[in-house]
């Protein structure tokens, strides 16, 4: 008895420590629905693509296109750690002549595409947890805020996987998984939108060329 009590809890301990696991590349697509007037009807609807990161290990390329054109890109960025670098796609091409020559500005300082910040959710603590759903063929673990201004539902993908950008990681650690939704309703204005974070495995065309490159003259040093 005493035996099968050390291998229960010796599974326990290996199943609560699990190590997360970094992804090694990969990019994660912002989508933006905007319902205007969301009370009355859902069919004043605009859709945005908010940002387009594409990573290879820590390193984040950012596309940002613009609001109405989403085929002109209106800034680029390249982001290591916790810096930001505006870049020119077709100037910028080499990481360590980036770092020694843009001056960096602190991500969280960052005001278009993908906003990178340290802040708790507004209410947190008075959360409610919601039973499990399934999106798109994915289960959804998922929890709601409400208060008298604002209606909030926030959907999280069970994983061990950490990708370089995340979504408010203090909530991502407490249901050890990855925030690709959120949901929001401003009573106020009559506002409801919803942010959803698409995950991807390839990087995209310039990406590709931007990462190959670099390892390429990384590796002839």
């Amino acid at each position: 008895m005493k035996n099968q009590f050390l291998i229960l809890l010796s599974l326990v301990l290996l199943t609560s420590c699990k190590e997360k696991v970094k992804a090694d590349k990969g990019g994660i697509d912002i989508i933006s629905n905007v319902y205007i007037g969301a009370s009355e009807n859902l069919e004043n609807r605009k859709t945005f693509l908010v940002s387009r990161l594409n990573f290879s290990h820590d390193t984040i390329l950012e596309t940002v296109p613009e609001p109405a054109l989403p085929d002109i890109i209106r800034q680029r960025f390249l982001i290591l750690d916790s810096l930001c670098f505006g870049i020119d796609s077709e100037k910028d091409q080499l990481l360590s002549e980036i770092i020694q020559n843009k001056r960096g500005f602190s991500a969280n300082k960052k005001t278009i595409g993908a906003i990178f910040s340290t802040d708790r959710i507004q209410n947190y603590r008075n959360r409610r947890n919601l039973s499990d759903t399934v999106l798109f063929g994915k289960k959804y673990k998922r929890f709601e805020i409400n208060s008298p201004w604002n209606y909030s539902r926030f959907y999280i993908c069970p994983t061990d996987t950490i990708m370089p950008y995340r979504v408010y990681p203090h909530a991502e650690e407490d249901y050890n998984g990855r925030i690709e939704r959120i949901d929001s309703y401003n009573r106020k204005k009559d506002v409801f939108v919803s942010m959803q974070l698409i995950p991807r495995k390839n990087w995209d065309d310039d990406a590709a060329k931007f990462f190959e490159f670099n390892r390429f003259a990384k590796n002839r040093k």
